[in-house]
């Protein structure tokens, strides 16, 4: 009878323990999962410094062809876990690709026209952009895809407050956030910008054998922007499962960029004047840098010009078709020297591509340039005295947008293009292999 009772009382504590461990169990999974794909997003960031460096020093010979002694090696730097977490969590996101805003019912696909917006750390001129989508005629067809490489929890609020048109957030894996102390961000063995070639060699850092065209050595921040651009490419159209079977164009835009309301109704204007009267123009741009008074006489008129970095950056709209062609390139691309991606698609224009690009562009533009400062600017951003401007400029010539009709005009300019002049800042191989293996990275 004793011996009954013991067993029953075992019994029962035996399943109590097993209840209280599957629901802690349970309870750290779904923990695990929610840190792991739920903000995060929208209320913390990865830390901005470096990672501990690890206390061994090796040694080594900085390469098999060198003469140099062998020297010390630079402690190789560590990842804090954080830092870790972070990647993963990148990672995670652009395998997910949460869609808002757009129908759940899975027969939600594309129009005509896609966005992709290069974002980087300027919220002011991100939030100047938002204003004016928010106004444009027609945005709610429209699938904006917005592409970060630096996780701010003030930028996801933004994004997430987006509720005009379907929105998908995908997140430059190899930024230099998520490597802070290594390649592809700056590696405290990399050698200083400014060191000779032969001092650079005798002090063993990692990339002595490789300084761009005029002598200098690569600087992450300079490099990251043409990393970006390129796998963000490749990302839109061969990796987002929306846009798996998407014929139409993609627009290429950057954080410091404003539209005009008639943007998308200009550009569907735009895209059927291209398949009717001019199959042979390879891409559109939705303006250039050439600032306009006024409107009037010009609004309804697109001119057809042989494409310049420095005149049709802006707006650029590519079709699969255009994309397949640069991806021949891609060798090129990813060896020019040069950190711009704008002055290095001009190259492969002369050097690579069947032939030269021919643009159709507004002669009056439906896109502004709102982020005069920065990376090439010295000058103070002022993003609400220029966004006042831009807007003012709007509002004097709303009698001439949205035309019923658009016509090429008389004036053809194709002239043949020299080579652009090089920038430098893309000699290092390690940029070279990284930029040419995004086609086969998630």
């Amino acid at each position: 009878m004793r011996f009954r009772i013991y067993k029953r009382k075992v019994l029962i504590l035996t399943l109590v323990v097993a209840a209280c461990g599957f629901v802690l169990w349970s309870s750290n999974g779904r923990q695990r999962k929610n840190d792991g794909l739920a903000p995060p997003l929208l209320d913390a960031e990865p830390p901005r410094g470096a990672g501990h460096l690890a206390v061994s020093v090796g040694i080594r010979r900085v390469s098999n062809d060198s003469a140099a002694p062998l020297v010390p090696a630079a402690p190789r730097p560590e990842v804090d876990n954080l830092t870790l977490r972070y990647r993963s969590l990148v990672y995670q996101l652009n395998f997910d690709q949460m869609l808002r805003n757009a129908d759940n019912d899975g027969t939600w696909s594309p129009g005509e026209l896609v966005l992709v917006v290069q974002v980087h750390n300027r919220p002011e001129y991100l939030r100047l952009l938002l204003d004016s989508l928010r106004k444009a005629q027609g945005i709610d067809e429209v699938l904006v895809i917005f592409s970060h490489d630096f996780w701010s929890a003030e930028i996801n609020h933004m994004i997430a407050s987006v509720d005009f048109c379907p929105v998908l957030q995908v997140f430059f894996p190899f930024s230099i956030q998520l490597y802070p102390n290594e390649f592809p961000g700056s590696d405290p063995r990399d050698c200083p910008r400014d060191l000779k070639k032969n001092a650079a060699v005798k002090l063993g850092c990692i990339n002595a054998e490789y300084p761009d065209s005029f002598g200098h050595y690569r600087e992450a921040k300079f490099s990251q922007t043409k990393h970006h651009w390129w796998w963000k490419l490749h990302f839109v159209w061969e990796r987002v499962r929306v846009l798996q079977d998407y014929t139409g164009l993609i627009l290429f835009l950057e954080e410091d960029h404003y539209l005009a309301p008639d943007f998308y109704h200009v550009f569907k204007k735009m895209w059927k004047l291209k398949q009717q009267e001019c199959p042979g123009c390879d891409v559109l741009s939705l303006g250039t840098y050439t600032t306009s008074r006024s409107f009037y006489g010009i609004a309804n008129k697109v001119d057809v010009k042989t494409w310049k970095s420095t005149e049709h950056n802006m707006g650029l709209a590519l079709t699969r078709d255009a994309y397949q062609k640069l991806i021949e390139c891609t060798d090129t691309f990813c060896t020019y020297d040069d950190y711009n991606w704008d002055w290095t698609l001009q190259y492969l224009t002369v050097s690579c591509l069947p032939k030269f690009w021919k643009v159709l562009v507004p002669q009056a533009p439906r896109i502004f340039h709102a982020g005069d400062c920065g990376m090439h600017h010295k000058k103070t951003c002022r993003p609400s005295t220029q966004s006042a401007q831009i807007e003012s400029f709007l509002n004097n010539n709303q009698q001439y947008m949205f035309p019923e009709t658009l016509v090429i005009s008389e004036k053809f300019s194709m002239a043949a293009i020299s080579p652009p002049r090089k920038n430098g800042g893309w000699g290092d191989i390690r940029d070279h292999e990284l930029c040419k293996s995004y086609r086969r990275l998630q």
